[in-house]
Order: structure tokens, then C-alpha cells, then sequence
């Protein structure tokens, strides 16, 4: 099932490294590794990793400056692993572009969850009583955005929107549903995955930043809409 994903693990610590590598690999991932900032930079330009696990404390350069770095050219998974419990940390990394985080001691099964949601870039399909906006099979349009679900892009009009796989996900969820409106909790269980350990907080960044990139005015959006005190719904009236 994991045959020919590639991950990139990134770690200054070795033993840490060797065991994450160790498990992955069992696991049927290939792996590369990296111990410093700008080594972890130069593997994922070299390689083009499926997915990067990323330490926040590394030499050279810290995992938040890699991730910022990353993101200026690719959309890459990226996982942050970090020993610091700081919420402050963790949200630092979501809104540099990073996907999910996971906090050090953490348990393979944990940690194979995490990979697992975030490669899987195939949805579940729709049931047959949900309300789809569906054009065909591998096409969605709704309220001025077209998701291409076979090149995994999306656009508003014709301008190709620069995503994140979180967002990419995220977005696609929404608009599958126009009007339905969803909670932080359900957002983090259906998009996220039902094994993502994260706070709601998790759901309000990568919104933020989701609007930033597809909002002519994030701070009055009209695709991705708040219901105040409830959560989150896509708009297609647009």
C-alpha cells in the first residue's frame, strides 16, 4: 500500500532519525534523511519527497525557516515534529504552510496515522444522497472555483491556485458541500482524519491562510464563510 511513496525524515537527533527510518521502511515507505536545515532543503529539491517530517529544533537552519523556504516552490506534505508542547510552536508552523504537527514522545502508530492522512489524496466517495456539484466524475465546480480532481488544482476563474495538500483537502471538502456548515470538530475529523490528535485552533489557521490565497478580500471572504459560533460553510451563491 505504501510501496514508492518517498518520505523525507528530517532529524538532528540519530537515534531518533534511525528509529523513524527503521519503522517507515517496514512499513513499506522509501526513505531519505536529513540531520540539519539546509541539508533537509537540498534532499527535497533533489528528491521530491511524497512527504517530509520536519524537527523544529534543528543546526543551520530551524525547521520553522525550512518550512518557509519549502513552501515558497513546492506543496509537499509537510509534518513538524517538535518537541516543545508551546501551542504558540505549533501554530507557528501551521501558518508558515506546515500540515499537520505531532509532539515528541510520540508512538509509531501515532506518527503512521499522520502519514497516512496526509498522503491519502484520493477522498472517499461521495454517498449517493449527498449533495454534489459534481460536472463529472473528476471535476468540481461551485461558485466560481473548479477543483480538477485528477491534476489535484484548483482555480478560481482561470487563475491556478498556489495550495497546500492541507488546503487543497480542505477546500475540496467545503465545496463537495455548498451551504452545509461544519464544525472545527468535524472539520478536523473528515478532513484531517478521524486519528488526527490536533485542536480546533488547527482548523482556524489553515482557514486563514486558505483565504488568503483564494479571497480577493480575506477579511471579508466570499467562498469560505464563518457561521459565528458554530464553524465553517462554502459559499456558491458567489
Amino acid at each position: 500500500m505504501n510501496k514508492g511513496k518517498l518520505i523525507l525524515v528530517v532529524d538532528d537527533e540519530k537515534n531518533i532519525l534511525d528509529i523513524i527510518v527503521f519503522n517507515l521502511q517496514n512499513e513499506g515507505y522509501e526513505t531519505v534523511s536529513a540531520m540539519d536545515g539546509e541539508q533537509a532543503i537540498e534532499m527535497q529539491k533533489k528528491y521530491n519527497p511524497d512527504l517530509i517530517l520536519l524537527d523544529v529544533m534543528l543546526p543551520k537552519a530551524d525547521g520553522f525557516t525550512v518550512c518557509k523556504t519549502i513552501r515558497q516552490y513546492s506543496n509537499v506534505p509537510i509534518i513538524m515534529l517538535t518537541a516543545r508542547a508551546d501551542e504558540v510552536d505549533k501554530i507557528m508552523g501551521l501558518e508558515l504552510g506546515a500540515d499537520d504537527y505531532i509532539t515528541k514522545p510520540f508512538s509509531m502508530k501515532e506518527l503512521s496515522a499522520r502519514i497516512m492522512a496526509n498522503t491519502r489524496r484520493i477522498a472517499a466517495p461521495l454517498s449517493e444522497t449527498q449533495e454534489t456539484p459534481l460536472q463529472h466524475a473528476n471535476i468540481i465546480k461551485c461558485g466560481g472555483i473548479t477543483i480538477d480532481c485528477d491534476k489535484y488544482e484548483i482555480y478560481r476563474g482561470d487563475s491556478l491556485l498556489d495550495l497546500t495538500y492541507r488546503e487543497y483537502e480542505l477546500l475540496k471538502f467545503m465545496a463537495t458541500q455548498p451551504e452545509k456548515v461544519f464544525t472545527r470538530e468535524m472539520l478536523l475529523e473528515k478532513v484531517w482524519g478521524f486519528e488526527f490528535y490536533g485542536d480546533v485552533r488547527t482548523v482556524d489557521v489553515t482557514i486563514r491562510r486558505l483565504r488568503e490565497k483564494i479571497e480577493e478580500d480575506p477579511g471579508n471572504p466570499n467562498f469560505v464563510m464563518t457561521k459565528r459560533g458554530v464553524g465553517y460553510y462554502f459559499n456558491d451563491k458567489t
